[in-house]
């Protein structure tokens, strides 16, 4: 996976590619599934929902440039695993999940893999971020959203960086937003389709 599909692809990040070489997929996948766990596409894991493919995960780590110092929030716990990937490149992961019986599995992979020591799962609404943890160095949104939302940029620390998809419901733009001295700069990373951010700031 790594190799066919991240380095080949640009991942260039060591960091990165040692956290997706250490965190074990098939454990966060359905148990129908775990022969697919590598494949380079997204799965489905109930409730409508996905575990976003390898390289997806990679590209949005990557994109935020962690050092192992932030406190960093990811929007779309879904089964843990890019939880468990941001939780090798970040010093605090707080992920938050809608969908109680989501958040409840992640929570559960995240122990039975013993890559739970510095992610906290927060059912709620990740619209709106999480004020309790806030403000975050870095935040990664797993779900495409209308827009960028305020709550978002408001919990963002200064320096901060944000990655998530915006756009359409069937097409976004992956944007990774730079907060520097007050100001919002933002960039488009690649084209993708993410499920639908739901919630306050999310799709109604």
């Amino acid at each position: 996976m790594v190799e066919a599909q991240l380095e080949r692809r640009g991942i260039a990040d060591q960091r990165v590619l040692a956290a997706m070489r250490e965190v074990p997929r098939e454990e966060f996948v359905p148990e129908r599934y775990r022969g697919e766990a590598y494949a380079d596409e997204p799965i489905a894991i109930g409730y409508g929902q996905t575990i976003s493919q390898p390289y997806m995960v990679a590209l949005m780590a990557e994109r935020l440039q962690l050092t192992g110092r932030e406190v960093t929030l990811e929007v779309g716990a879904g089964c843990g695993y890019a939880a468990a990937v941001l939780g090798r490149l970040a010093w605090r992961v707080v992920t938050v999940e809608l969908i109680p019986e989501l958040a409840a599995l992640a929570q559960s992979n995240l122990r039975r893999t013993g890559l739970d020591g510095n992610v906290i799962v927060v059912p709620g609404d990740g619209s709106l971020g999480c004020a309790a943890f806030a403000p975050y160095d870095a935040i990664a949104v797993a779900a495409g959203a209308p827009e960028i939302p305020a709550a978002l940029l408001e919990q963002l620390n200064d320096p901060g960086r944000l990655v998530i998809p915006v756009g359409e419901r069937d097409d976004q733009e992956l944007r990774v937003v730079q907060k520097c001295g007050g100001r919002i700069e933002e960039r488009v990373a690649t084209m993708c389709r993410f499920v639908l951010l739901r919630g306050g700031e999310g799709w109604k």
